[in-house]
């Protein structure tokens, strides 16, 4: 490729890109190094004879597995943790989670008639006051109060 570097470079140029990343056609050496001027550059990226290479990438395929690993529960062990149990999952999130079902529950019971209006209210500032740890909790104590089919 001898004689073709000032035109790589003026390519380099024209395309925007590294030296590096050009390509030169080696059937046509010949014509790049007659080529002098830009426009005779431009004319050979014209043809094709000179090409702009594909930039080298970070294969992200092995990331991608491991993503999937992480989403199935795996590779989170011990040594894979950064931050403390309460930093990667926050008992803020966690309250909120289970007191915004809580009260989607009671909303649902009220709507369908199995709570009355202070009976919903009762238990409405018992979940608030942390009552009940799950929903499940709060159902089995509204059929304690109301019956297994609501009011007898």
């Amino acid at each position: 490729m001898s004689g073709s570097s000032s035109q790589k470079r003026l390519a380099a140029e024209l395309l925007g890109v590294g030296v590096s990343r050009i390509w030169v056609d080696p059937d046509k050496l010949s014509d790049v190094a007659n080529a002098i001027t830009r426009e005779d550059v431009r004319t050979l990226i014209k043809d094709g004879t000179v090409k702009c290479k594909q930039p080298h990438g970070i294969s992200r395929g092995r990331a991608r597995v491991t993503d999937a690993k992480r989403k199935q529960g795996h590779r989170t062990g011990h040594g894979s943790r950064k931050g403390a149990k309460r930093a990667r999952s926050p008992k803020k999130a966690l309250w909120m989670r289970k007191i915004r079902a809580q009260r989607r529950t009671l909303r649902a019971l009220r709507d369908d008639n199995t709570l009355d209006r202070s009976a919903y209210r009762r238990m409405y500032r018992k979940a608030k006051g942390g009552e009940y740890r799950t929903v499940g909790i709060l159902t089995a104590q509204v059929e304690n109060i109301m019956g297994p089919r609501g009011r007898e």
